[in-house]
């Protein structure tokens, strides 16, 4: 789960929690402010009662409890009634208002009141007002966090196009908080990487460079040997000289390429494989195209990965042809050969072969394991009825 959501959900936490303590407090301080004044007035209502006849004395109650006088049709919420020799009091609420009603009747003589505002209904109020500006001030903490944390995203999706072999990836955020130092860091430390990278790749291709030249050479001195078993042991030295650093170079390009991404057919990608091994027997393979699928890849270098897999398969198969299956979403390369002796991500270790008498030194499928890693892809083994089975499955 994204540091985003988490916060998004601890706010949201937060924001019911408030909430409903928010309402809870009101509904207790409603019911205590209900009591107390119905109390209060109920005090009032019997002072009013026994001076209903004496109009001064009213006037005196009046003024010194603030009433008004109002209309008595007004529907009210009833709080307190008290039934009394020949008439009632009642205390009351109107729907949506501060103000108490009281309601007096004796015989034919009949009045009604309405309060003035109480200190502690404005105090409430004020309560109220605290717990809506707490909510409001937490809407606005999660705002500003949000904005303080947005750039870790840039550099979330920075650090995975560098992290793709996009060297030239820089985040360039001004700040002077840590988010700041975190992303100055980072322009850093790639800028210091891109150069030994890059640094590294010419050196490589110079020596690479350099090692054809002597290697062409010395391929046209061995024409000049006549003895036809030093010439073969020189071709094969100079051979395997060559597939080594085509392999060493391969590899360290490997690092650093982009890919070229488009979609194709497996048939295609099986194609542009065997096209790449020119094998001139084509009684040596097999093809089961079950299902011709689509990819999305780098084609070129998926068939150095499955080029480099049919060659191992042709290397070391007992008996031929080997088998190319492609079903289910899933390309097969299959081989009658023995078992492999170690688990299959030791073979993808650069110089392990299974067996050192073969040729070759070990860098194939440590360059298909790049490759796939490139494509976010697996190289899956299995051994079933005496073959070997080499498989990438394709989401």
């Amino acid at each position: 789960m994204s540091l985003f959501k988490k916060i998004t959900i601890l706010f949201i936490i937060s924001f019911i929690l408030m909430t409903i303590i928010g309402l809870w407090i009101d509904i207790i301080n409603n019911n205590r402010l209900n009591n107390l004044i119905k109390d209060k007035y109920k005090k009032v209502a019997n002072e009013l009662f026994i001076n209903i006849y004496n109009n001064e004395d009213i006037k005196i109650i009046e003024k010194k409890y603030g009433l008004k006088k109002i209309s008595s049709e007004k529907s009210i919420n009833i709080l307190h009634k008290e039934n009394l020799t020949f008439g009632y009091i009642i205390i009351g609420k109107q729907s949506f208002s501060d103000e108490f009603i009281i309601k007096i009747k004796y015989l034919d003589e009949e009045l009604t009141y309405e309060t003035q505002d109480e200190d502690d209904i404005r105090d409430k109020n004020i309560l109220n007002v605290l717990i809506f500006l707490d909510i409001f001030v937490l809407i606005l903490i999660f705002l500003y966090i949000f904005k303080l944390l947005a750039p870790l995203k840039k550099i979330n999706l920075k650090m995975k196009d560098f992290s793709q072999g996009k060297l030239e990836t820089r985040i360039n955020i001004e700040s002077n908080d840590e988010i700041g130092e975190l992303a100055s860091s980072f322009d850093s430390m790639a800028s210091n990487l891109e150069n030994l990278i890059k640094t590294r790749e010419v050196l490589l291709r110079d020596i690479g460079h350099e090692l054809r030249t002597p290697i062409a050479k010395g391929k046209f001195a061995i024409e000049k040997i006549e003895n036809n078993s030093q010439k073969e042991v020189f071709k094969k030295i100079f051979s395997d000289l060559e597939i080594l650093t085509n392999d060493l170079i391969e590899l360290e390009k490997l690092n650093t390429q982009s890919l070229e991404i488009k979609k194709f057919s497996v048939d295609t990608l099986v194609l542009s494989s065997l096209q790449k091994l020119y094998i001139e027997d084509e009684s040596l393979v097999q093809l089961q195209i079950n299902d011709n699928f689509t990819i999305n890849a780098d084609l070129y270098y998926l068939s150095i990965a499955v080029k480099n897999l049919i060659d191992n398969a042709l290397k070391y198969t007992k008996k031929y042809p080997i088998i190319i299956k492609a079903e289910n979403n899933t390309l097969s390369i299959i081989n009658n050969a023995d078992r492999l002796n170690k688990d299959i991500n030791h073979y993808l270790k650069p110089f392990t072969q299974e067996n050192s008498k073969k040729e070759g030194f070990g860098l194939g499928l440590s360059i298909v394991n790049k490759i796939l890693q490139k494509h976010k892809l697996n190289l899956e083994y299995d051994y079933l009825d005496s073959n070997n089975i080499f498989s990438i499955k394709y989401n």
